[in-house]
């Protein structure tokens, strides 16, 4: 299955955050078998309950998960009245944007039923302005349904986007709010954008490997936003 799930990687960066270098030391911390963590690299499943809340105060989310950023957890807070949260960026570029204190508005995408009415009539969907730390300059944010992204996201959290006019300026790999026509009916997700084997598509993927990735036509989508933050409302456990 294509996913972008990659325990053999999670495993070994969980190593390396505690110092250690064999399965059984790392499953001797979790308090696991050493069976247990070979099993999950060979079904590329693992216990993300345990796993996070036995590392949560060791690592960076996204760098445990995806490789990306930095290794030290450097925490930041979103304290708002719409919303209350960690705050984990999402996109790293090469080139890194500028990072400041914002004002971010919060929309309901929900009543707006796509996002390209949202992006056509923002001022009617606004719930509000979140006051969020040390992120990049975005165009707003919206709630997140579903588990297709779980653990990096999920429902219930709050995601940060930029909006995307020109389909040709996509970073392939990256997470993106996408809007899209599906047999007659508006289908509103959350995944990663990859290239899709078939011409005139993107493949749409999850972090979440029970999630089929689906193959999209650009002709489809109605809009689209790359993902530039999270905002964790629930703790893991």
């Amino acid at each position: 299955m294509d996913t972008m799930l990659d325990v053999a990687g999670i495993v070994r960066r969980a190593k390396e955050a505690i110092g250690v270098t064999k399965d059984n030391e790392l499953a001797a911390f979790l308090g696991v078998s050493r069976a247990t963590v070979s099993n999950w690299v060979a079904r590329n499943s693992i216990d993300f309950p345990l796993l996070l809340d036995k590392l949560k105060d060791e690592v960076d989310y996204n760098w445990l998960l995806l490789g990306k950023g930095q290794k030290k957890h450097q925490p930041r807070f979103c304290d708002s009245r719409l919303a209350e949260g960690e705050v984990e960026l999402i996109h790293n570029p090469k080139t890194q944007d500028a990072m400041d204190d914002r004002n971010v508005t919060l929309y309901d995408v929900t009543a707006a039923a796509n996002l390209k009415t949202l992006f056509t009539n923002k001022n009617q969907y606004a719930l509000g302005t979140i006051q969020i730390p040390n992120v990049p300059r975005c165009d707003g944010a919206i709630y997140v349904s579903g588990d297709s992204m779980y653990p990096l996201l999920k429902s219930g959290d709050i995601v940060g986007y930029k909006e995307i006019s020109d389909f040709s300026n996509l970073i392939y790999g990256e997470i993106y709010v996408v809007s899209c026509d599906i047999n007659g009916g508006e289908y509103l997700t959350v995944k990663y954008v990859n290239r899709s084997d078939k011409e005139g598509y993107l493949k749409l993927v999850s972090y979440n490997p029970h999630h089929e990735p689906m193959d999209i036509p650009f002709a489809n989508i109605n809009a689209m936003g790359i993902v530039k933050f999270s905002i964790r409302r629930h703790m893991m456990l």
